[in-house]
């Protein structure tokens, strides 16, 4: 959590932080599936880590139009802003939806939708500490970019396994949900690591 800090904080230091709290978001929500219904009360944990996610967007657009953004342009500045904001809130709305529907137990393909938007959130919080050194950048982008390959083909399987085995339709919609919910949190992080290659190749 970063929530307490009354120092200025520069863009840099800013999108670093909100890249660490997206990963700290999105870590939580692989632990919450892995040990559901056991440890549900990370839900809690989860909503607040989207609460200082909204806090820092908000801090972020500010010092968008308040201060120098440096070599960032101001719309790749809000597009990073947003899609690592967007990351947190369907990493949020995965773990609401499953107290909400009073999920029983994970689905196998919902850990591993889970462990792929995990991986995910690493490889961003990787990327956005090193916006100084953007040529490091790579690795971690190309890996996003897999990452997202990954979850469509999970998500795919998923979709098929809940209409193919005989399933109670009520339990179909719930786990529907949970799996856009996931699918658009990766998607997000593949948004975010295309604005970070395009801010490359404009600095390259």
């Amino acid at each position: 959590m970063f929530a307490g800090r009354s120092e200025p904080r520069n863009l840099t230091a800013l999108l670093r932080d909100a890249g660490a709290n997206a990963e700290a978001a999105t870590g939580k929500l692989d632990h919450l599936m892995r040990n559901w219904p056991e440890e549900s009360d990370l839900a809690g944990e989860i909503k607040a880590l989207e609460l200082e996610g909204d806090r820092l967007t908000h801090d972020i657009i500010h010092h968008m139009y308040t201060s120098d953004s440096g070599r960032i342009e101001r719309e790749d500045v809000h597009a990073l802003a947003t899609a690592i904001d967007d990351v947190v809130d369907y990493t949020e709305e995965a773990a609401d939806v499953l107290g909400l529907y009073k999920i029983e137990a994970p689905m196998e393909q919902a850990v591993e939708l889970t462990g792929v938007l995990r991986d995910a959130g690493r490889e961003l919080a990787a990327a956005l500490a090193k916006l100084d050194r953007l040529a490091e950048l790579s690795p971690h982008l190309v890996e996003v970019d897999r990452l997202e390959d990954e979850g469509d083909r999970v998500s795919r399987s998923a979709i098929v396994s809940l209409f193919a085995g005989g399933i109670d339709p009520m339990v179909v919609i719930r786990w529907k949900d949970v799996f856009e919910r996931l699918e658009q949190a990766i998607d997000a992080c593949e948004r975010v690591a295309h604005v970070l290659e395009g801010i490359q190749v404009k600095q390259s």
